[in-house]
Protein backbone atom coordinates (compact mmCIF):
# COMPACT_ATOMS: atom_id res chain seq x y z
CA UNK A 1 0.00 0.00 0.00
CA UNK A 2 1.48 3.51 -0.70
CA UNK A 3 2.14 6.55 2.11
CA UNK A 4 1.11 9.95 1.20
CA UNK A 5 4.94 10.79 1.86
CA UNK A 6 6.75 13.16 -0.25
CA UNK A 7 9.84 14.68 0.11
CA UNK A 8 10.26 18.43 1.00
CA UNK A 9 8.27 20.25 -1.43
CA UNK A 10 10.81 23.11 -2.19
CA UNK A 11 13.29 20.17 -2.58
CA UNK A 12 11.13 18.28 -4.98
CA UNK A 13 11.01 21.68 -7.30
CA UNK A 14 14.36 21.97 -7.53
CA UNK A 15 15.09 18.07 -8.37
CA UNK A 16 12.07 18.13 -11.07
CA UNK A 17 13.45 21.51 -13.11
CA UNK A 18 14.40 19.05 -15.83
CA UNK A 19 16.00 20.81 -18.83
CA UNK A 20 15.50 20.10 -22.01
CA UNK A 21 16.53 21.88 -25.67
CA UNK A 22 12.89 22.34 -27.01
CA UNK A 23 10.46 22.92 -23.70
CA UNK A 24 10.97 24.03 -20.11
CA UNK A 25 9.53 22.00 -17.26
CA UNK A 26 7.62 23.30 -14.16
CA UNK A 27 6.73 21.18 -11.28
CA UNK A 28 3.98 21.83 -9.08
CA UNK A 29 4.80 19.54 -6.20
CA UNK A 30 1.59 20.66 -4.07
CA UNK A 31 -0.75 19.43 -6.66
CA UNK A 32 2.15 16.58 -8.60
CA UNK A 33 1.97 18.42 -11.77
CA UNK A 34 4.75 18.15 -14.40
CA UNK A 35 3.79 20.39 -17.02
CA UNK A 36 6.11 21.25 -19.93
CA UNK A 37 6.10 24.31 -22.96
CA UNK A 38 7.38 23.67 -26.24
CA UNK A 39 9.51 26.06 -27.69
CA UNK A 40 10.87 24.96 -31.09
CA UNK A 41 12.83 27.13 -33.23
CA UNK A 42 12.65 28.13 -35.75
CA UNK A 43 8.90 27.82 -36.01
CA UNK A 44 6.80 26.14 -32.86
CA UNK A 45 6.05 22.90 -34.81
CA UNK A 46 6.42 18.94 -34.23
CA UNK A 47 10.19 18.33 -34.99
CA UNK A 48 12.11 15.28 -34.80
CA UNK A 49 14.10 17.16 -31.73
CA UNK A 50 11.40 17.98 -30.00
CA UNK A 51 9.65 14.25 -30.35
CA UNK A 52 13.19 12.90 -28.73
CA UNK A 53 12.83 15.21 -26.19
CA UNK A 54 9.33 14.02 -25.59
CA UNK A 55 10.08 10.67 -25.08
CA UNK A 56 13.12 11.53 -23.24
CA UNK A 57 10.64 13.12 -21.01
CA UNK A 58 8.28 10.21 -20.74
CA UNK A 59 11.29 8.30 -19.53
CA UNK A 60 12.32 10.28 -16.60
CA UNK A 61 8.14 10.49 -15.37
CA UNK A 62 8.52 6.84 -15.66
CA UNK A 63 11.82 6.42 -13.71
CA UNK A 64 10.79 8.89 -10.63
CA UNK A 65 7.51 7.47 -10.53
CA UNK A 66 8.53 3.73 -10.30
CA UNK A 67 11.62 4.57 -7.52
CA UNK A 68 8.73 6.21 -5.55
CA UNK A 69 6.39 3.59 -5.74
CA UNK A 70 8.96 0.73 -5.19
CA UNK A 71 9.21 2.43 -1.94
CA UNK A 72 5.58 2.98 -1.30
CA UNK A 73 5.59 6.29 -1.60
CA UNK A 74 2.61 8.41 -3.36
CA UNK A 75 4.58 9.15 -6.86
CA UNK A 76 5.55 12.65 -7.53
CA UNK A 77 4.46 12.93 -10.70
CA UNK A 78 0.19 12.50 -10.90
CA UNK A 79 -0.79 14.94 -13.82
CA UNK A 80 1.71 15.88 -17.11
CA UNK A 81 0.39 18.94 -18.53
CA UNK A 82 1.48 19.86 -22.63
CA UNK A 83 1.56 23.41 -23.29
CA UNK A 84 3.36 25.80 -25.50
CA UNK A 85 5.81 28.74 -24.42
CA UNK A 86 4.81 30.36 -27.38
CA UNK A 87 2.57 33.72 -26.79
CA UNK A 88 -0.88 33.10 -29.11
CA UNK A 89 0.52 29.82 -30.14
CA UNK A 90 0.54 26.29 -28.79
CA UNK A 91 1.89 24.63 -32.05
CA UNK A 92 1.55 25.20 -35.89
CA UNK A 93 1.97 21.22 -36.53
CA UNK A 94 4.31 18.76 -38.35
CA UNK A 95 7.82 20.30 -39.38
CA UNK A 96 6.96 21.17 -42.89
CA UNK A 97 10.21 22.02 -44.26
CA UNK A 98 12.07 19.17 -42.64
CA UNK A 99 9.22 16.75 -44.20
CA UNK A 100 10.25 18.95 -47.60
CA UNK A 101 13.10 17.72 -47.34
CA UNK A 102 12.58 14.06 -47.02
CA UNK A 103 10.33 14.10 -49.77
CA UNK A 104 12.88 15.74 -52.09
CA UNK A 105 15.55 13.92 -51.12
CA UNK A 106 14.28 10.42 -51.15
CA UNK A 107 14.84 9.83 -47.51
CA UNK A 108 11.87 7.94 -46.73
CA UNK A 109 13.29 6.05 -44.25
CA UNK A 110 13.87 9.20 -42.16
CA UNK A 111 10.40 10.37 -42.71
CA UNK A 112 9.03 7.01 -41.30
CA UNK A 113 11.48 6.72 -38.30
CA UNK A 114 10.06 10.56 -37.51
CA UNK A 115 6.60 9.01 -38.14
CA UNK A 116 7.19 5.81 -35.65
CA UNK A 117 8.67 8.12 -32.95
CA UNK A 118 5.59 10.02 -33.42
CA UNK A 119 3.09 7.83 -32.40
CA UNK A 120 5.09 5.69 -29.77
CA UNK A 121 5.49 9.13 -27.87
CA UNK A 122 1.40 9.70 -28.57
CA UNK A 123 0.72 6.42 -28.22
CA UNK A 124 1.95 6.00 -25.02
CA UNK A 125 0.62 9.62 -23.84
CA UNK A 126 -2.69 8.57 -24.61
CA UNK A 127 -2.13 5.17 -22.41
CA UNK A 128 -1.36 7.29 -19.94
CA UNK A 129 2.75 5.75 -19.36
CA UNK A 130 0.39 3.05 -18.08
CA UNK A 131 0.47 4.78 -14.74
CA UNK A 132 -2.04 6.48 -12.55
CA UNK A 133 -1.35 9.46 -14.72
CA UNK A 134 -3.93 11.74 -16.19
CA UNK A 135 -2.75 14.25 -18.96
CA UNK A 136 -3.97 17.22 -19.98
CA UNK A 137 -3.48 19.78 -22.54
CA UNK A 138 -2.89 23.25 -22.32
CA UNK A 139 -4.34 25.46 -25.56
CA UNK A 140 -3.27 28.94 -24.96
CA UNK A 141 -3.06 29.58 -28.86
CA UNK A 142 -3.66 28.23 -32.58
CA UNK A 143 -3.16 24.30 -32.32
CA UNK A 144 -3.08 22.91 -36.02
CA UNK A 145 -2.52 19.56 -37.84
CA UNK A 146 0.27 17.37 -35.48
CA UNK A 147 -0.75 20.05 -32.70
CA UNK A 148 -4.25 19.14 -31.92
CA UNK A 149 -3.07 15.75 -32.45
CA UNK A 150 -0.82 15.98 -29.85
CA UNK A 151 -3.53 17.22 -27.57
CA UNK A 152 -6.35 14.62 -28.15
CA UNK A 153 -3.71 11.88 -26.99
CA UNK A 154 -4.46 13.55 -23.40
CA UNK A 155 -7.19 12.68 -21.36
CA UNK A 156 -8.53 16.37 -21.26
CA UNK A 157 -8.63 19.30 -23.32
CA UNK A 158 -8.59 22.86 -21.61
CA UNK A 159 -8.58 25.49 -24.15
CA UNK A 160 -9.06 29.42 -24.20
CA UNK A 161 -11.68 30.89 -25.90
CA UNK A 162 -10.97 32.15 -29.43
CA UNK A 163 -7.87 30.08 -30.40
CA UNK A 164 -7.92 28.42 -33.79
CA UNK A 165 -7.92 24.53 -33.75
CA UNK A 166 -8.03 22.33 -36.82
CA UNK A 167 -6.20 20.29 -39.90
CA UNK A 168 -5.43 22.31 -42.38
CA UNK A 169 -3.36 19.26 -44.55
CA UNK A 170 -5.53 18.86 -47.05
CA UNK A 171 -4.39 22.64 -48.75
CA UNK A 172 -1.33 20.54 -49.63
CA UNK A 173 -2.80 17.32 -50.59
CA UNK A 174 -2.14 15.34 -47.51
CA UNK A 175 -4.04 14.20 -44.13
CA UNK A 176 -2.88 14.20 -40.24
CA UNK A 177 -1.53 10.53 -39.90
CA UNK A 178 -0.12 10.45 -36.00
CA UNK A 179 -3.43 9.37 -34.20
CA UNK A 180 -6.38 12.13 -35.48
CA UNK A 181 -8.26 9.67 -36.83
CA UNK A 182 -7.77 7.37 -33.84
CA UNK A 183 -8.25 10.11 -30.76
CA UNK A 184 -11.26 12.11 -33.00
CA UNK A 185 -13.23 8.93 -32.79
CA UNK A 186 -13.18 7.87 -29.72
CA UNK A 187 -14.74 11.93 -28.83
CA UNK A 188 -17.05 12.02 -31.59
CA UNK A 189 -18.81 10.37 -35.26
CA UNK A 190 -16.35 9.07 -37.61
CA UNK A 191 -18.26 10.65 -40.13
CA UNK A 192 -17.62 14.27 -38.36
CA UNK A 193 -13.66 13.05 -38.24
CA UNK A 194 -13.60 12.77 -41.40
CA UNK A 195 -15.91 15.89 -42.27
CA UNK A 196 -13.07 18.16 -40.56
CA UNK A 197 -10.27 16.02 -42.56
CA UNK A 198 -11.35 16.41 -45.53
CA UNK A 199 -12.48 20.15 -45.51
CA UNK A 200 -9.39 21.50 -43.50
CA UNK A 201 -11.45 23.58 -41.52
CA UNK A 202 -10.62 25.53 -38.76
CA UNK A 203 -12.40 25.76 -35.60
CA UNK A 204 -12.81 27.51 -32.44
CA UNK A 205 -12.60 26.41 -29.75
CA UNK A 206 -15.88 27.35 -28.51
CA UNK A 207 -17.04 24.96 -31.59
CA UNK A 208 -15.10 22.06 -31.08
CA UNK A 209 -16.07 22.02 -27.06
CA UNK A 210 -19.84 22.40 -28.55
CA UNK A 211 -18.87 19.16 -30.86
CA UNK A 212 -17.34 17.49 -27.11
CA UNK A 213 -13.90 17.54 -28.49
CA UNK A 214 -12.98 20.26 -25.82
CA UNK A 215 -13.29 19.18 -22.59
CA UNK A 216 -12.96 22.99 -20.56
CA UNK A 217 -13.13 25.98 -21.95
CA UNK A 218 -11.12 29.22 -20.49
CA UNK A 219 -11.59 32.97 -20.92
CA UNK A 220 -8.76 34.35 -22.82
CA UNK A 221 -5.12 34.32 -20.96
CA UNK A 222 -7.05 32.42 -17.69
CA UNK A 223 -5.59 28.91 -18.99
CA UNK A 224 -3.70 28.42 -15.89
CA UNK A 225 -6.12 29.56 -13.41
CA UNK A 226 -8.25 27.26 -15.00
CA UNK A 227 -6.57 24.25 -14.96
CA UNK A 228 -5.49 24.82 -11.54
CA UNK A 229 -9.75 24.41 -11.09
CA UNK A 230 -9.79 21.73 -12.71
CA UNK A 231 -7.03 19.12 -11.04
CA UNK A 232 -9.11 20.55 -7.65
CA UNK A 233 -12.37 19.15 -9.13
CA UNK A 234 -10.55 16.28 -10.76
CA UNK A 235 -8.96 15.26 -7.16
CA UNK A 236 -12.22 15.70 -5.24
CA UNK A 237 -14.07 12.90 -7.70
CA UNK A 238 -11.19 11.07 -8.97
CA UNK A 239 -13.01 8.08 -8.72
CA UNK A 240 -15.61 8.80 -10.96
CA UNK A 241 -13.22 10.34 -13.78
CA UNK A 242 -10.84 7.63 -13.57
CA UNK A 243 -13.94 4.76 -14.36
CA UNK A 244 -15.03 6.85 -17.02
CA UNK A 245 -11.48 6.87 -18.51
CA UNK A 246 -11.29 3.15 -18.17
CA UNK A 247 -14.61 2.34 -19.29
CA UNK A 248 -13.41 4.40 -22.42
CA UNK A 249 -10.62 2.43 -23.33
CA UNK A 250 -12.44 -1.00 -22.48
CA UNK A 251 -15.65 0.16 -25.07
CA UNK A 252 -13.43 1.76 -27.28
CA UNK A 253 -9.88 0.34 -27.17
CA UNK A 254 -6.73 1.84 -29.14
CA UNK A 255 -4.23 -0.68 -30.51
CA UNK A 256 -0.84 0.74 -31.46
CA UNK A 257 -0.96 -1.42 -34.40
CA UNK A 258 -3.97 0.33 -35.54
CA UNK A 259 -1.63 3.80 -35.54
CA UNK A 260 1.17 2.24 -36.71
CA UNK A 261 -0.87 0.98 -40.27
CA UNK A 262 -2.73 4.36 -40.67
CA UNK A 263 1.01 6.22 -39.87
CA UNK A 264 2.98 4.01 -42.74
CA UNK A 265 0.16 5.10 -44.91
CA UNK A 266 0.47 8.66 -43.94
CA UNK A 267 4.63 8.29 -44.99
CA UNK A 268 3.48 6.32 -47.96
CA UNK A 269 1.41 9.50 -49.20
CA UNK A 270 3.92 11.93 -48.36
CA UNK A 271 6.80 10.57 -50.43
CA UNK A 272 4.12 10.15 -53.26
CA UNK A 273 3.45 14.22 -53.20
CA UNK A 274 3.32 16.12 -56.69
CA UNK A 275 5.55 18.81 -57.13
CA UNK A 276 2.42 21.12 -56.97
CA UNK A 277 1.36 20.21 -53.69
CA UNK A 278 4.96 20.42 -52.51
CA UNK A 279 5.48 24.20 -53.83
CA UNK A 280 2.26 24.63 -52.07
CA UNK A 281 3.71 23.42 -48.67
CA UNK A 282 6.64 25.67 -49.15
CA UNK A 283 4.21 28.53 -49.25
CA UNK A 284 3.03 27.53 -45.82
CA UNK A 285 6.87 27.33 -44.06
CA UNK A 286 7.18 30.72 -45.75
CA UNK A 287 3.74 31.93 -44.05
CA UNK A 288 5.13 30.23 -41.04
CA UNK A 289 8.56 32.46 -41.20
CA UNK A 290 6.20 35.54 -41.65
CA UNK A 291 4.08 34.77 -38.84
CA UNK A 292 7.04 34.46 -36.30
CA UNK A 293 8.30 37.34 -37.73
CA UNK A 294 5.16 39.47 -37.10
CA UNK A 295 5.07 37.90 -33.43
Amino acid sequence: MLTQHLPNQQDLAADYNWVYDNFTCEYDPANRVMQFNMNTHPHPSFTPALMRDFRSFQESVLSVNEAHIAQGDVPPIGFMVMASAVPGIFSLGGDLRFFLDCIRGGRRDTLEEYALLCIDVLYDNYRNLDQDIRTISLIEGDALGAAFEAALSCDVIIAEKGVRIGFPEVVFNMFPGMGAYSFLSRRIAPALVERMINTGKIYTSEELYELGVIDVLAEPGEAKVTLRQFIRKHNRSAMTRNAVLAMRDEMLPLTHDEMKRIVLLWVDSAMALPERDLKMMERLVKAQAKKMTAN
